[in-house]
């Protein structure tokens, strides 16, 4: 902020002709510091490397993940989280399906997941939670949305999840080769930061190890080899 303020006008550097406001400014700044902590969680040896390329959906929910686990977080703490992912806690909740309030319950209708609580998410409670994979059963889950628009990485693993535990492997290679993830190195990373952030000996623990072997034994990629990461302290 020192930087910016010692001129009275800030250019963007990709279009000369435009000036950079300050609430512009400072949202680059909180996305440059969510995708440096978020690079700390995917990179094994907890060095201090700035992630790029990865979605904000799925920016969101390593970040949430690594800071309150699946338990119940502060819904000011959401807000900000999804502010600087350029993504609201109405749209996680509703659009997104990855946030829950604790003690209500979703309904899966059709194509479509309903939450009681996502019309009014900030005023109905204090706390909210991620909801965990296995609750996240919409039928378009990591499927391309409108205009072939990719489904955030995380919606592809937990789909990749719920094909595994129902035992079709030949539906969970087809969905890894026609995505390209058996060569893509981020999906890798947030396959192995995942299984770190898992409970020890859970179901969710031991579908990701089983993918994750299971990708590295059909060639192309090498397993991550294991680390606990918590904001780059190993345990």
């Amino acid at each position: 902020m020192e930087a910016f303020s010692k001129h009275p006008v800030v250019k963007k550097a990709n279009d000369p002709e435009q000036l950079m406001t300050v609430s512009e400014f400072l949202r680059e700044v909180r996305r440059m510091v969510v995708d440096f902590v978020v690079g700390r969680v995917l990179t094994a040896d907890g060095g201090e490397e700035t992630v790029s390329g990865l979605d904000d959906v799925t920016t969101y929910y390593l970040l949430h993940r690594n800071d309150f686990g699946m338990d119940d977080a502060p819904v000011g703490a959401c807000i900000l989280y999804a502010l600087s992912c350029n993504l609201s806690d109405s749209a996680l909740a509703g659009q997104h399906d990855l946030l829950t309030q604790p003690g209500k319950r979703s309904a899966v209708d059709g194509d479509e997941v309903q939450d009681e609580e996502s019309e009014d998410v900030e005023g109905s409670g204090a706390k909210l939670k991620l909801k965990t994979w296995d609750r996240r059963k919409g039928r378009n889950l990591g499927l391309e949305g409108t205009g072939g628009r990719q489904a955030p990485l995380i919606d592809q693993v937990h789909r990749l999840m719920h094909l595994w535990r129902a035992g079709d492997q030949s539906k969970v290679d087809e969905y890894v080769d026609t995505r390209g993830l058996q060569r893509s190195a981020l999906f890798n990373q947030i396959l192995q930061a995942l299984i770190e952030l898992a409970d020890a000996d859970s179901e969710e623990r031991s579908i990701l190890e089983a993918i994750s072997n299971h990708a590295a034994s059909r060639g192309d990629v090498r397993a991550p080899r294991q680390r606990r990461l918590l904001l780059g302290e190993e345990a």
